[in-house]
């Protein structure tokens, strides 16, 4: 089983930083802004032995920051799965895999900071940009 606390935490001691745009390019990742279908926040994929986040260019720069975590959980713990493949060709179930890039994406915002004396969970989630819903992903 994966450990993706740890897993975040080597990120942070190696980089330096919890910024998903700036450890996707400390990795090698592009990260491009593009107009998406409706209701689709964003995608990773490997072309040319190259990687790359696509995200929408609709969202806010908070949701952008969750979207681009998210999406950088899924480059380093799904390697070698194509969400679109998964879901047009299989009867995978995909909650797994997301369920896993959100925590990747909340631990990794979290990484290195601290609630502040009295501050609520709620609080310090939503300070780390965390959006309401992923607060599960946090323990």
């Amino acid at each position: 089983m994966m450990n993706i606390r740890q897993r975040t935490r080597n990120l942070f001691r190696t980089y330096g930083v919890t910024c998903p745009f700036r450890l996707s390019e400390e990795m090698g990742i592009s990260v491009l802004r593009h107009p998406l279908p409706s209701g689709m926040k964003g995608f990773c994929q490997h072309a040319f032995r190259r990687r790359f986040i696509v995200l929408s260019d609709r969202l806010e720069e908070a949701e952008a920051v969750f979207v681009c975590a998210h999406e950088l959980g899924h480059m380093l713990l799904h390697k070698g799965f194509s969400h679109s493949f998964i879901t047009l060709r299989t009867r995978f179930v995909l909650s797994r895999y997301e369920r896993e890039a959100n925590e990747f994406a909340v631990k990794l915002l979290t990484c290195g900071e601290r609630p502040e004396e009295g501050e609520q969970l709620q609080s310090f989630l939503r300070r780390c940009g965390i959006p309401p819903g992923m607060d599960k992903h946090f323990w």
